[in-house]
Formats: C-alpha cells, sequence, structure tokens
C-alpha cells in the first residue's frame, strides 16, 4: 500500500520561500504575493503599478491576473491577461514567460489542462533561452501538474537539474519541492534506492531552510521509503521521533499515524498497532482533500482501527 503526502503542500511552501527573496537590483515583484490572501495580494500589486514602468508593469499585471485566477475569477483572469498579450512584442523575456506560466495557471486551474501544457513548455523554453532560471525551474514544475506519468517525471528531473546548478535564489528556493517530487516519482516506478537518496536530499535541502513542518514532512518521507526498502526498525525510530516532535509542536500528524500503524503491523504487533490506525483515520478524516481523494485508504483504516 504506497502511503503517499499531499506533494502541493511542499510546492507551495518553496514557492513562498522564494519570493521572501529579492534579486539585487530589480523590483521584487514576487515578495508581494501573499497567498492566503489573493485580494490582499492584488491591493500591493495595484500599488506597484505606479512605479512600474515597461517590462516590470507587464510582470505585474500578469501576477495581478493570477490573484483573480486564485480565487476562481478565471475570466477576470483572462481579461487582464489579454490586456497584456498585445504589449508583449515590444517586450523582453521576463514579461512574456509570466504571461505564458499564468495563462497556464488560469487555464489548468479551470481543468483545461490540454491547452495549459504548451503554454507551460513555451515558458520553459524562452526562459531557458533567456538564462531566466528561475522562471524556467517554475515552469518545469508546472509541466507535471498538468500531463502527469513518465513524461511529468522527466519535467520535474529537468527542473531538479537546473535548480541544482543555478544560483538564481527563485530556483534554488524551489529545489526542496522538486526533489521531493522527483523522489516520489523514483518510488513510485520502484527505484526505492535511488528514491531515498532524492529524499534525504530533500530533507537535507529542507532542513537547511529551517521551514517547519516542511523539515518533519521531508523526514516522514525518508522513513516512508525505509518501509519501501523493508528496513522496518530503521523507519519506526524515525516515526516514533516525528510523533513526539508533532506533540512537541502542540500538533498530530495524521500521516505519522498511519505510517506507526503500518510498520507496527508489519513487524507483528497488530494489537499496538490498531490504536494507530483508528488515530489516523480520526485525523485524516478531517482533511477534506484527503477524504475526497482517499476514500479507500481512510475506510482501510476506520475499518483497521476498529
Amino acid at each position: 500500500m504506497t502511503s503517499v503526502r499531499r506533494r502541493s503542500r511542499l510546492v507551495a511552501a518553496a514557492l513562498a520561500a522564494s519570493f521572501a527573496i529579492a534579486p539585487a537590483g530589480a523590483m521584487d515583484i514576487d515578495s508581494y504575493w501573499e497567498y492566503a490572501d489573493p485580494a490582499a495580494s492584488e491591493a500591493r500589486f495595484r500599488s506597484l503599478l505606479g512605479q512600474a514602468q515597461g517590462d516590470e508593469r507587464l510582470e505585474v499585471q500578469t501576477q495581478i491576473a493570477r490573484t483573480f485566477s486564485l480565487r476562481r475569477d478565471f475570466a477576470q483572469a483572462h481579461r487582464l491577461l489579454d490586456e497584456v498579450e498585445p504589449q508583449l512584442a515590444a517586450a523582453g523575456a521576463a514579461p512574456r514567460v509570466r504571461y505564458l506560466l499564468e495563462r497556464g495557471r488560469t487555464f489548468n486551474s479551470a481543468g483545461d489542462k490540454p491547452r495549459a501544457k504548451p503554454l507551460f513548455v513555451e515558458a520553459w523554453q524562452v526562459a531557458t533561452a533567456a538564462g531566466l532560471e528561475g522562471l524556467a525551474v517554475d515552469a518545469a514544475h508546472m509541466v507535471p501538474i498538468v500531463v502527469g506519468g513518465a513524461e511529468g517525471a522527466e519535467w520535474t528531473r529537468r527542473g531538479v537539474e537546473l535548480a541544482r546548478r543555478s544560483s538564481d535564489p527563485k530556483a534554488r528556493a524551489m529545489l526542496p519541492a522538486l526533489l521531493n517530487n522527483h523522489a516520489w516519482n523514483l518510488h513510485d516506478e520502484g527505484r526505492f534506492e535511488a528514491a531515498l537518496a532524492a529524499f534525504r536530499e530533500a530533507e537535507a535541502a529542507w532542513l537547511a531552510t529551517g521551514r517547519q513542518p516542511q523539515g518533519r514532512i521531508a523526514r516522514w518521507s525518508v522513513a516512508r521509503c525505509l518501509r519501501s526498502l523493508g528496513r522496518f526498525d530503521e523507519a519506526l525510530a524515525m516515526q516514533r521521533a516525528l510523533e513526539q516532535e508533532w506533540a512537541a509542536a502542540g500538533q498530530a500528524d495524521g500521516y505519522v499515524y498511519e505510517e506507526l500503524a503500518e510498520l507496527l503491523d508489519a513487524t507483528g504487533r497488530p494489537d499496538e498497532a490498531t490504536p494507530y490506525f483508528r488515530r489516523a483515520a480520526d485525523e485524516l478524516g478531517k482533511d477534506a482533500w484527503f477524504a475526497r481523494n482517499e476514500p479507500k485508504r481512510l475506510a482501510r483504516l476506520r475499518e483497521r482501527g476498529g
């Protein structure tokens, strides 16, 4: 049974981290983002329009469009991008890449993945040709969202390779989340030893940022891979430590409970596993995404938990 966490949590955290870094000598457009509050972000970007000129003004306009996409007002997002599009012929690479990314994200969020894919691919091509490595990595991480499978895994690998060798703050900030996705791709292919190495690299990258709970989630992934390798005692020790860390932070993690249950069950301790199955069902059942996307997994947890 595969026990995978929702990957977007780590990607979102990486994007938030990248937007806290201002490139020297440039308007720090990305730092104006507050993803939990798109309306507040829109107000910040509109305040920038008074001082932004030329290409930077076009970039700001694409980000205003994105605030509407995040609020699922796709028609308004497209209208704003329609205003930007005819100005791109006389603009540089950065506004064009941002336009392609936001047009693609708007289509993707509306459920139109086929129309999003070529926009993300073109964004990658334009960004890499122009040496805009942070935006290129952003594009590489978007393609797998719309294609999945082996093709998506290849795009993740490209993003990882570029981020590893890049000095661009945005590209480097996205590396931990990309490594996490890359590791899960390897895990899904059954390449557990290679996946373990990638998970450990991702863990080290997250710990270097000092961000939590991302660091704990990365360590959970290492332990999950150890279970796939049959290294149950190592995995169990890590998950028990994580249980204590979450408790010390005043929180509970249903995925840790699930892993503890599976590991105790795998090592012949079903009586000890039962309460952890129950706790996992209780915690993960509160997560609307998990309940909607993992109904069989949740049903099993409830059944095993009595």
